[in-house]
């Protein structure tokens, strides 16, 4: 998706800036969950020392958190698309793009160094062992220990619940916005391709943001270890696998652009 984004002109537009940068965080989940997963799954329990641990963690919460914010930015993308159509290319510039994209990532990184921080200073209490596939924020929690324990859990559930619900609340206000735009165009042709353009980014919100926060937004004490597993493989693994189907199977420009790519190579071979 990153290729054809930057290769093909046609899809130098702004909902296609940000679905490449949703594919990077896609790309940096599946390296950085999916190696400890197959070891895992490969022979007995991976040893993880604790620095590895905390840095697979900050990498895990920072790809999260990014993409928590970048999804809510593109709602508003979808949003102006539809609602602002002849104010849109003066809505998303490409230097406001910019800025959206880096404030994405810069949420991801902040939240993730401010809540590793926390729970790096904490001890933690023997038994070591994590019956998880990574090294996941509610399952750490249950492990530490030491005076003082409730208030940093307490910070760090009310920074979870606003990378996780702000995001939340401006995407429900976006789409509130596209459907009230929706029912009133008198167009059936205008209102096919308005679903067709957020029906995408739905399913892709809906399939990472009901497992992150079912993950994220409950008590440690009440965090079941082996049943969050199964749930975190939705927002770790499943959903960046399925992105790239759920925005390309019915987008004619990615598909377009994809066979004019793969045709430009052909040639290219046959070429030489």
């Amino acid at each position: 998706m990153v290729l054809l984004a930057v290769r093909d002109p046609r899809l130098h537009t702004p909902m296609y800036y940000f679905l490449g940068h949703l594919a990077l965080v896609d790309a940096g989940f599946t390296t950085t969950v999916v190696p400890p997963l197959l070891a895992n799954l490969r022979g007995p329990a991976l040893r993880l020392p604790r620095g590895g641990c905390v840095a697979q963690l900050c990498a895990s919460l920072a790809l999260g958190s990014a993409e928590c914010v970048l999804l809510a930015v593109m709602a508003l993308d979808r949003a102006a698309a539809v609602c602002r159509p002849l104010r849109y290319a003066a809505l998303a510039s490409p230097r406001r793009c910019r800025a959206l994209a880096a404030a994405s990532w810069l949420g991801g990184v902040t939240n993730s160094a401010a809540q590793s921080a926390l729970l790096a200073a904490r001890p933690l209490c023997a038994p070591l062992r994590l019956d998880h596939f990574i090294c996941e924020l509610p399952a750490l929690l249950q492990l530490a220990c030491g005076d003082g324990g409730r208030a940093v859990e307490r910070q760090m559930f009310v920074a979870r619940v606003a990378i996780l619900l702000v995001p939340s609340a401006v995407i429900l206000a976006s789409y509130g916005a596209v459907g009230r735009a929706v029912w009133a165009m008198r167009s059936r042709g205008g209102r096919r391709k308005a679903v067709g353009t957020c029906g995408s980014h739905l399913t892709a919100v809906c399939l990472f943001y009901g497992s992150a926060i079912y993950t994220y937004l409950q008590p440690a004490r009440s965090y079941r270890q082996g049943r969050g597993k199964f749930v975190s493989l939705f927002y770790t693994v499943v959903t960046p696998a399925l992105n790239p189907l759920i925005y390309t199977l019915r987008n004619q420009e990615v598909r377009g652009a994809a066979r004019r790519l793969l045709g430009r190579g052909g040639r290219g071979r046959g070429a030489a």
